[in-house]
């Protein structure tokens, strides 16, 4: 009898969550210095197989590089469980005894994890270790074409938190992976969260599954440089950032857009750093392999080597080459290469001054990036204020590589691999995906204002127009340091007359302040105040 794979896969699906759900409730009762020690030792295990798993994911996937992937792996291992250290995650994790308010941590549960083929490993293993110092358990959806090396990773993880003490099935992965699988796994009434990291259209589901979600949007980073920077420095860090494992990274640069002082000298640049400037007609070839007629990335080009690439074009390139240059005159759909390429492939824009140049990262972002990354490279830092300002990124990578800036390696951002776009890409957060996001905190309030009941009646009108009283006369203060001798300039050396003492009926506007001022005495500081500002 022949079974059918989709629900085989479902049922697998079924049973991980099942597991993983008992483990995680045992998991919950672990002290913090139990659950430490268990992270500890996942993410020591994976820095030693960092090699073998680089090596796993570019011979299944074929889409990167050994040494690059080797980096990502030791980054999420080593790098990520130093950044969570110290988090404490169980129990009390803060007392606030001035507002007599204690914090207190509560796991959300099982962590549906939706792994891509382009970082396979490394995300795994990020994903992981951020579940479990949380507290939770986590079910890993593999890309189905990368589910071996996927499958490793995730052994990995789980062999050395079960040696550690942790309950067997706290980490799951499927062996089956399929849409059906995946969409089960994010809607299994055992799943509590989920962590995605994919394309547009997995993000969606995510956002859909009835489920809370963190999702993350498509990168397009544009890297701006100044004519205040230091353009040699700015070349070098936009050429290793974007040729960075080949450009798989959502957080590489995909433009450089050079302000106009600059041009000769940072083409002449990042020919030396091993750029080709393409014909326009090699560039029209490469546009044919590199982009699909519904304007996506050829999955097959997809983190292949500049060699690789031309190749598949049509055209030769010299020997060292490390990235793929193109000359663009604008942002959209017919200019095809200045889309996220996930390649070494940099387009490049000419701007004459800042402002310009913001305005064209703005456009290269809002075409199928916004929310995400940008970068700037300027000595000036009001510019770098301003971008920061004005663009729509959460992350604006300063004087750095933005492929490995914006994922907390070069700087104070916390290390993460998954990075949020927040509203502007639709996403829940504009952080960097870690811990902190997987558990909830509950509030214990101690009582620090009595309540008391209010009075009723002629009382009660009488302590509102006190209480009114009170709450405005600092504001009326601050609006005029000797507000009794504005009223009436005729009179201002007069003293003001005792305010007599208003009707129980009267309404509550007709006494403004502490001194007792009518509302056209009111009306008239307001305008003389505003005319100051004026002048």
């Amino acid at each position: 009898m022949t079974l059918d794979k989709d629900l085989q896969a479902i049922q697998e699906v079924r049973d991980l969550c099942t597991r993983c759900k008992d483990a995680q409730q045992k998991f919950r009762e672990f002290t913090q210095e139990e659950v430490d020690g268990v992270v500890a030792a996942m993410a020591e295990a994976g820095f030693k197989a960092a090699t073998q798993l680089a090596q796993k994911a570019v011979s299944e996937t074929g889409y990167g590089n050994v040494p690059d992937k080797i980096r990502k792996n030791e980054f999420a291992t080593r790098n990520i469980f130093e950044s969570i250290r110290d988090l404490r995650t169980v129990g009390i994790v803060r007392e606030d005894h001035k507002r007599k308010v204690v914090e207190v941590a509560e796991p959300f549960g099982v962590v549906a994890a939706v792994i891509p083929t382009t970082n396979p490993t490394s995300t795994v293993m990020f994903k992981s270790l951020i579940s479990l110092k949380a507290g939770n358990g986590i079910v890993i959806s593999p890309h189905p074409r990368a589910t071996n090396c996927i499958r490793e990773a995730a052994n990995i993880m789980s062999e050395a938190a079960f040696q550690a003490g942790a309950p067997q099935g706290i980490i799951g992965v499927i062996t089956k992976p399929s849409l059906q699988a995946t969409s089960e796994l994010m809607k299994s009434r055992d799943t509590d969260v989920i962590l995605a990291t994919g394309g547009t259209g997995l993000v969606r589901a995510a956002y859909s599954a009835g489920k809370p979600a963190y999702g993350v949007g498509p990168g397009n980073v544009p890297a701006y440089v100044d004519r205040s920077a230091d353009y040699k420095k700015a070349v070098a860090d936009v050429v290793s950032g974007k040729t960075f494992d080949y450009g798989t990274l959502c957080s590489s640069e995909q433009a450089i857009i050079v302000d106009a002082p600059l041009k000769s000298k940072v083409k002449e640049a990042l020919v030396r750093e091993g750029g080709y400037l393409m014909s326009p007609e090699e560039s029209d070839r490469l546009c044919k392999v590199l982009v699909t007629p519904d304007f996506l990335i050829n999955a097959k080009m997809v983190g292949q080597a500049p060699a690789v690439l031309a190749q598949a074009a049509g055209f030769t390139i010299p020997e060292g080459t490390r990235l793929l240059m193109a000359e663009l005159d604008g942002v959209g759909k017919d200019y095809p290469l200045s889309i996220e390429k996930l390649s070494p492939v940099l387009a490049i824009y000419i701007v004459n001054g800042w402002q310009e140049g913001l305005r064209r990262s703005t456009e290269i972002l809002n075409f199928g990036g916004v929310g995400h990354t940008a970068s700037v490279h300027a000595k000036d830092d009001e510019v770098l204020r301003q971008f920061g300002l004005h663009l729509p990124a959460s992350r604006v990578i300063a004087n750095s590589p933005s492929s490995v800036g914006a994922v907390g390696y070069t700087n104070g951002l916390m290390p993460s691999l998954t990075l949020g776009c927040g509203s502007y890409g639709r996403n829940i957060t504009s952080d960097n995906i870690t811990a902190h996001h997987l558990f909830n905190i509950k509030r214990l309030a101690y009582e620090t204002h009595p309540y008391q009941a209010p009075p009723t009646g002629a009382t009660w009108q009488a302590s509102v127009n006190h209480d009114w009283q009170n709450r405005q006369a600092p504001y009326m203060k601050a609006l005029s340091p000797d507000v009794s001798r504005r009223g009436n300039s005729q009179n201002a050396s007069a003293p003001a007359a005792p305010a007599a003492e208003p009707a129980q009926t009267a309404p509550v506007n007709q006494k403004f302040g502490s001194s007792g001022m009518a509302a056209s005495e009111v009306d008239q500081v307001v305008d003389a105040f505003l005319k100051s500002r004026e002048s």
